[in-house]
């Protein structure tokens, strides 16, 4: 079914870009290991998407056990936690969740087997009010869920690690000092990376964006960029001929130099929409599945927005030099589910 989408452009713009519809598809997940004893005195800690985890295992730099729930390539939208994960939740002192209406499911099953102290800590909904939330194509206000994805904007990141920062600190005073010293040297490295795509942003000749997820409206708002649209699978059936006709036609009509996909999830219907239109179809990028590997170089929230900064600014005709020249984080040692 194809489904157009409503511009986000100020009023007398081009038109909207379409969308096959609402969301990807994805496989199960198996069980959810457990969490190692708190025998040492160490946190527990579990948090969601890999995004959330790598940030937070930043600030907690080894002192706590953290452990993401959400396996990296799964849908957060959807993500129905598996019964093994009760026992995962029930033995963690903290649990992180972006909130927002995002994990919903993994909220509500912690809350009802948290153990006695336990609390779960929404840091999207810490740190904007309602009044702040984006309502758009994917996320109409109607249907009650806003755009969940604010840790594609850093400043965002950056204080979903000061709320990290004080919960640890609060739930383990001992280590306050060293959780303050870790939230210092990320909140450095989120700073540099604002500034460089802020550098590189000024470089871009149209800052149009037309991505596989409707996962970058609070990056838009940031770096004053726009969201014309989303193109997105719900199904693993093709659109007809006659639907990608219509896509195509679309894209020619917006103008944009490239349309991106997803690196995870690629698609041969995406491709041949851009080969038909005349532009560009980059299948790089990643909203909440971080690159490479767990223990890998680049395998963290930095490593993620780097690629997607420097995939977006290189392929819109911008300079990307200076986001090329930043270092990615050292490997962390949270538990990552595959």
């Amino acid at each position: 079914m194809l489904v157009v989408l409503p511009s986000l452009r100020p009023a007398g713009a081009l038109a909207a870009v379409a969308a096959v519809a609402a969301a990807l598809a994805l496989p199960g997940c198996g069980g959810v290991p457990a969490p190692r004893p708190a025998a040492d005195g160490r946190l527990q800690v579990v948090t969601t998407v890999s995004p959330i985890t790598s940030i937070v295992a930043e600030v907690a730099g080894g002192l706590a056990d953290v452990r993401g729930l959400i396996p990296e390539g799964a849908d957060s939208h959807t993500f129905e936690p598996p019964p093994s994960a009760a026992k995962t939740l029930a033995r963690a002192d903290v649990v992180f969740v972006n909130g927002l209406k995002l994990e919903d499911p993994t909220r509500d099953l912690a809350k009802a087997n948290l153990k006695r102290g336990g609390e779960v800590v929404e840091l999207g909904t810490q740190t904007i009010p309602p009044d702040q939330y984006l309502y758009d194509f994917s996320f109409p206000k109607s249907a009650g869920k806003p755009n969940p994805h604010l840790w594609t904007n850093p400043p965002y990141a950056k204080d979903y690690a000061r709320i990290a920062r004080d919960t640890l600190a609060r739930r383990d005073p001992a280590h306050a000092a060293q959780y303050a010293a870790n939230y210092d040297r990320f909140a450095a490295q989120v700073d540099g990376l604002d500034a460089a795509m802020q550098a590189a942003s000024a470089t871009v000749p149209r800052r149009d964006l037309l991505t596989y997820h409707d996962a970058y409206a609070y990056f838009a708002r940031h770096y004053d960029w726009t969201v014309i649209g989303a193109i997105q699978i719900s199904s693993f059936e093709d659109p007809t001929p006659k639907e990608v006709a219509g896509l195509v036609r679309q894209v020619r009509q917006v103008g944009v130099p490239a349309i991106f996909g997803s690196e995870v999830f690629p698609s041969k219907v995406l491709s041949e929409i851009g080969a038909e239109a005349g532009v560009r179809y980059v299948d790089k990028l990643r909203d909440d599945d971080l690159p490479g590997k767990p223990g890998g170089p680049e395998h963290s929230w930095l490593g993620l927005m780097k690629l997607d900064f420097v995939t977006m600014v290189s392929n819109l005709g911008g300079d990307a030099s200076a986001l090329q020249a930043l270092p990615v984080t050292t490997p962390d040692p949270a538990t990552y589910p595959q």
